[in-house]
């Protein structure tokens, strides 16, 4: 008995259907590849983003204590420049308390007649 076509369509669609079954096979694994090496990929992005972000508030904590040390030192000579600025009005005034007396009289004066021409 030969073949016939019923046979050899058979013999093809059994063929066919192993290389379907053989390509979900293949493309299961490359899915569960991929899935894989997404997910390790994924993992390795968030401890890099977690890595930059610790970095980055270290680095901003830093920059708060050094501006912070710098508003200190500025506030520290602020505070020294107005304790010599009034032991030299205290000198002066000890020095010349006649002239001293005047200059704050004058200055008492002249603000008086400025606050009285505004109304």
């Amino acid at each position: 008995m030969s073949p016939t076509s019923t046979d050899h369509l058979k013999e093809n669609l059994s063929e066919a259907g192993a290389h379907l079954k053989s390509a979900a096979g293949a493309a299961s694994e490359a899915i569960r590849g991929a899935a894989g090496a997404a997910g390790d990929e994924l993992r390795l992005g968030r401890a890099n983003v977690k890595a930059e972000l610790a970095e980055g508030g270290l680095a901003g904590l830093a920059a708060a204590e050094l501006g912070g040390e710098a508003a200190r030192e500025q506030m520290d000579a602020l505070v020294d420049k107005g304790r010599d600025l009034i032991d030299s009005a205290a000198e002066l005034i000890r020095e010349r308390p006649l002239a001293s007396f005047g200059v704050a009289f004058a200055a008492g004066w002249l603000v008086a007649a400025l606050g009285r021409r505004d109304r």
